[in-house]
């Protein structure tokens, strides 16, 4: 330094680095990394489990298009007794499609006039809240006919005549549903009068590319390379949105940040933060009464993203508790787990019967666990329901049988079979639920073991 100079400044020296740099067309010093901070195991977990329920819907979307036949915006007439999803429904003709819209191209559903059985036309959105259930007890006004499925914000004209329901992205997921009721004709005549086609060629996103996971083996810290296609293109409706995906954002920054912090993500994640939420999934995500999960905060989940991510989890697409109420039960009286090799009785009383309990109609499913897919057996009797023709016990109760063979003191007929080395899970449901159902006063009996 000349006398008489002042000393730059660190910010002078980094400006005629730069200049030099622009001049030079080249890099003279390397900009420093970034270090970034470890998040807390709280936000990784939530972070991790909040990705979750948006992947799981991700993964089914790749799994419907896979099937045979499959289009948007086309309606699957899924066959009587149809086992092939996870906690499959045997009471009802059962219809589902994945929907398709633009801002410019609305999709257009047409629903029948049924009555004297159960039905209803329910649509959600890409994380599993339900958008609307078109039936007599939700839409009064116009429980039937023909509706137009239109994108936020679309101003494309629809028929005249046709209820309008904006949607919460460019995709939604239609399940229809309608009550056997011991007239399967009738149920698949009515089943096939639901009817959905796109008004042109909607521009379709593909879903996100995810590798291969399993309700056993969840993803790894894996999940947080797709967050931003995972985030994209699905609107969440959740009050709590923001704050998480921002959470997301930063462990997934973590994550890329080194293989160091890889490694520890990924440790939580097997050690701590799977198993916990498998273990929330299956035993705590709802009121845990009388050795039964009551899940009736299903369809709508405000801020508690981690129980929709337990429904996404446990049986993709739940609805609303007016239109059904579920128990899911894991382990028996004595809190021990469901074993497939065991033999249990349910016993109601008289004066408590599951029919008492619903407007509709009730069921009850066994499936294996934890892929909670029906468990085959040679009598291909997976579920009982109103209609099953249960035989009584003389004082007016009823018993149901769990096992690998018919139980003692149960009438065969109702059996439950089960598979020897395989853990189950019993799904009960209350359709259009009464109120002490509603307000937790009902739950089925414990499976109390047989020795």
């Amino acid at each position: 330094m000349k006398e008489g100079e002042l000393p730059m400044s660190r910010a002078s020296v980094a400006a005629a680095l730069a200049a030099a740099s622009f001049i030079l067309g080249r890099t003279l010093l390397p900009e420093p990394a970034l270090a970034q901070e470890a998040p807390s195991e709280a936000t990784v977990d939530s972070a991790y489990v909040y990705l979750l329920g948006r992947a799981l819907a991700i993964r089914q979307e790749h799994m419907d298009r896979a099937a045979e036949g499959f289009a948007y915006n086309e309606i699957s007439y899924n066959p009587l007794g149809s086992a092939d999803f996870v906690n499959p429904n045997f009471d009802v003709a059962y219809l589902e499609a994945w929907i398709a819209v633009d801002t410019d191209t609305p999709a257009l559903l047409e629903v029948p006039e049924i009555e004297g059985r159960y039905y209803t036309a329910q649509i959600l959105d890409e994380w599993g809240e339900v958008i609307a259930n078109i039936n007599e007890r939700t839409f009064p006004s116009k429980p039937h006919g023909a509706f137009a499925l239109v994108a936020p914000g679309s101003t494309a004209p629809v028929p005249e005549g046709a209820g309008r329901i904006e949607l919460h992205g460019n995709k939604a997921k239609l399940l229809g549903r309608v009550e056997i009721k011991g007239d399967p004709e009738g149920a698949v005549a009515l089943q096939h009068q639901f009817t959905l086609r796109s008004t042109g060629e909607p521009a379709i996103a593909d879903p996100a590319p995810l590798p291969d996971f399993d309700n056993a083996a969840l993803m790894d810290a894996g999940i947080f390379d797709h967050t931003e296609a995972i985030l994209a293109d699905a609107l969440d409706v959740s009050p709590v949105a923001a704050q998480m995906q921002q959470a997301a954002r930063a462990v997934a920054a973590y994550v890329a940040s080194s293989d160091t912090a890889r490694a520890e993500v990924d440790a939580v994640l097997r050690d701590k933060v799977a198993p916990a939420f498998q273990q929330f999934a299956q035993t705590e995500v709802a009121p845990y009464r009388n050795h039964w999960l009551a899940v009736g905060v299903g369809g709508n989940y405000g801020a508690d993203f981690r129980a929709r991510s337990a429904a996404n989890y446990a049986g993709i697409w739940a609805n609303v508790p007016t239109e059904v109420v579920y128990f899911m039960a894991s382990r028996d009286s004595d809190e021990a787990p469901l074993d497939g090799a065991r033999s249990y009785v349910m016993h109601f009383p008289a004066d408590r019967l599951p029919q008492s309990v619903v407007d509709g109609y009730w069921s009850v499913i066994l499936v294996g666990v934890p892929d909670y897919r029906v468990v085959p057996n040679p009598l291909d009797r997976f579920n009982f329901n109103t209609y099953s023709g249960l035989e009584p016990e003389a004082n007016g109760s009823l018993k149901i049988g769990v096992g690998p063979a018919p139980v003692a003191g149960v009438p065969e007929a109702n059996w439950l079979p089960s598979a020897a080395g395989k853990p189950f899970s019993l799904t009960f449901r209350a359709y259009v639920p009464k109120s002490e159902v509603l307000a937790g006063r009902w739950q089925p009996p414990a499976l109390a073991p047989v020795n």
